[in-house]
């Protein structure tokens, strides 16, 4: 069963079959930095491929997939709202980070778990590379992590393509302790 969905204007959901084949995945959630998009887009453009900007919800969930890849979720109206709205935001960003590129790339959202979600959409259309950032620093953050585990590390140690993590533009000094705000 497939954690991805698109959502489509008028708001249902359908299978995700317009991710181009061999594009490079931007996994990527509102508000994290644009160098996620731009680094990606820069390795989609040494290796001439098109760029997929993936948005993962985790409010919504596959229950079930039809044979002809019609993806069932669980879907509240709000939720579908929300989603939607985080979509939009995802794009709007993309839009931004990508206005002096050339590669070709499309915006797209998947429901679940991100690390699977993002691993399965990779096995079908054969991504050659799965871009993602490093987490913000922070509380919340950090108790997320501690329940649902690191993504990038899970798509490292759970599939076999190449993942470049790029960091959100935090960086703190060697000699410096991290404040991971606890």
């Amino acid at each position: 069963m497939s954690d991805e969905a698109s959502l489509q204007p008028d708001g249902p959901l359908a299978g995700s079959t317009d991710v181009p084949r061999g594009a490079v995945i931007a996994g990527v959630a509102p508000g994290v930095s644009p160098r996620v998009v731009v680094e990606a887009a820069r390795f989609a453009r040494l290796s001439s491929a098109p760029l997929a900007v993936v948005h993962v919800d985790v409010t919504r969930f596959v229950t079930f997939e039809d044979p002809d890849g019609y993806v069932h979720s669980s879907q509240v109206e709000m939720a579908a709202d929300a989603a939607r709205a985080q979509l939009d935001e995802v794009e709007k960003a993309a839009r931004l980070a990508l206005a002096d590129t050339d590669v070709a790339w499309s915006v797209h959202q998947l429901v679940g778990d991100p690390a699977t979600a993002l691993a399965r959409l990779a096995d079908r259309i054969d991504s050659p590379l799965l871009v993602v950032g490093t987490r913000r620093r922070g509380l919340g953050e950090s108790i997320r992590e501690f329940f649902t585990g690191s993504v990038a590390a899970r798509l490292t140690h759970r599939q076999h393509r190449p993942v470049l993590v790029v960091p959100l533009g935090e960086p703190v000094p060697h000699d410096q302790e991290i404040d991971w705000g606890l």
